[in-house]
Order: structure tokens, then sequence, then C-alpha cells
């Protein structure tokens, strides 16, 4: 049964880096209350995080009191996940329609702060699709497939996640043992045998669900005494994602320049260039199946 309402007001549990060891002091970030969301959503047990940022183009908008302007961008990012479980696109009459008429004028401010929460917690792009209409569609990042809903069923994307570890993973030289990931998610509360009242069971979903769908290997260590285990990117996940945007967007979430991971960003110029070449080596003769439209919600989405 949906809960009526999200829960958990709460803080970081600790000042753990996002990425162990390479992203340093990540943004804050708290849980905040969504309220009951739009014909009863099963998303209306959202916990969405306020990512805190220096930059001053993220401030609250001018006059508008803090409080009130987060729990504005807390409904619409309920309301934008309700139109992806049903697969619509949205459009701003919709989202101001959520919000208030006196809201216009901070409207975007507003959506930029809820599209980065998309973004971030979800892994989920707000694009817009028609620049006439004001129609957004709701993209899953960074090349993936799979957004950890399953189908027929209501809950949230996942794909924030599984972003998450695969960063993880590469920050910490494409391997991560169990604990440093752990370390990672908890971050976001998220703990080993513990649910997670939005996420569910996330050792359950990490280590067999994103391993069946191929995104993460989960292995033991070797030679390690007691047994230790590590998590490595799956093959799914070197065929979907680029090295590069991973490590952009990283970045971005850090409020810095890719460059400023060196030995990360030249593995990824390699990576780059490894891709050119294989891309090069398909031939004249032969054309590249289109993939890309796979992943897009412009009206529809793919919940596998």
């Amino acid at each position: 049964e949906c809960a009526s309402k999200a829960v958990e007001e709460t803080s970081p549990s600790s000042p753990n880096p996002l990425m162990p060891g390479n992203l340093k002091e990540a943004p804050a970030a708290k849980m905040l209350s969504t309220p009951e969301g739009p014909q009863g959503s099963c998303s209306s047990a959202i916990a969405v995080a306020a990512t805190s940022s220096s930059k001053p183009d993220e401030a609250a908008p001018e006059n508008a009191p803090i409080n009130a302007v987060d729990e504005k961008v807390a409904l619409l990012v309920h309301f934008m996940l309700f139109k992806y479980q049903m697969k619509e696109p949205i459009t701003k009459a919709e989202m101001l329609k959520i919000l208030m008429p006196e809201d216009e004028e901070h409207f975007p401010e507003i959506l930029l702060r809820a599209s980065l929460r998309m973004e971030v917690i979800f892994g989920l792009d707000v694009k817009e699709v028609d620049p006439t209409s004001h129609r957004y569609g709701l993209f899953i990042k960074l090349g993936l497939t799979y957004d950890g809903m399953l189908s027929g069923e209501m809950g949230v994307p996942k794909t924030g996640l599984l972003i998450l570890i695969l960063g993880a993973i590469f920050m910490k030289g494409n391997r991560a043992t169990e604990e440093e990931v752990w370390e990672v998610l908890s971050v976001m509360r998220l703990y080993s045998g513990r649910k997670h009242l939005v996420f569910g069971d996330p050792r359950e979903f990490i280590t067999k669900e994103l391993v069946k769908e191929k995104y993460l290997e989960y292995r033991q260590v070797p030679n390690s005494d007691p047994a230790q285990y590590e998590f490595l990117w799956g093959p799914r996940a070197h065929a979907e994602t680029r090295k590069m945007e991973l490590l952009e967007f990283l970045a971005k979430v850090r409020g810095t320049d890719p460059r400023s991971f060196p030995s990360q960003y030249e593995e990824a110029l390699r990576d780059e260039a490894e891709r050119a070449q294989a891309r090069g080596s398909v031939g004249a003769g032969s054309t590249p199946t289109a993939t890309a439209s796979s992943n897009a919600m412009s009206g529809s989405s793919s919940h596998t």
C-alpha cells in the first residue's frame, strides 16, 4: 500500500564524501516531506534531497521564503515523478496549475531546483522537448536504459542509485569494495540490511537486481580471508555509459571541473578514443544500430 505522505526530515548521516577519496565535501542533502500527490499517486512516499549549493544562481528566489520555496520544489518533484510513472510528458501549464498562480514569477528557479533533484536523486533529466507548447520530457541519464521500476509496479526510478554506484566504482579505480559502496550510499541514508521507505531493500536491489540486469558485477575479492566482496561495472554499464559523461556529471554535482580528477579524466579520454576507434572499425558498409531512443520518455517511457 502506498504511503500517503513522505516522511524522514533529516540530513546526511555523516560527512562522508559522495565519492570516497575523490569527491570531497559533496552537497549536503536533507529529506523533505512531500505533499499528497495527484490522484493519490504511490510516489507520495518520496524523500526528496535538497542539495545545497554555494552558487548564487541556485539560491532561493528573491522575496520568497526559503521554506515555502522548498515546499514548492518538493511538490513539483512529486508531480514530475507521477508523470514519469504515467509515461506522460509535462507542460508548463500543468506545473503552474500544481503550484499557484502567484508562483509564476519564481517558476524558472523552482523548475531549475526541481530538475536538479530529479537529476541527482532519481537519475532523470528534465528537458524541454517543445519550446512552443513548453512541453517537457523526462529522460534516463547517461544513456542508461533501465530505471529500476518493475513493469506494472508504482514506485520511483532508481537510476540515481545506479549512477552513484557506478561513479563510486569508477572513482575508486574501477573496483569498489562492498564497504566502500555502502559508505557512499550512507550519504543517502541507505544501509545494508535496512529497508528504505522510498527505495525499498537496497541490498537486494544492488547485489541481485543490478547484477541480474548486468549493470554490476558482484564478486569475492581474490584471496580474501575472511571473504570480502567487491563491485565492478557489468557489461551493460560499459555498453551504455561513457566514462567521460559520468565524470562530467560527478563534477557537476561537486561544483567543479572533470579535470579536477586527473587520473579519472585521463582514463575517460582513453575510453572516448577507444569508442571512437570501435565506431570507425564498424566499416563503411555497415550502419550501427540506433539505441539511444530506448531510454527516453517524451510522451512515453519504458519501465523494465
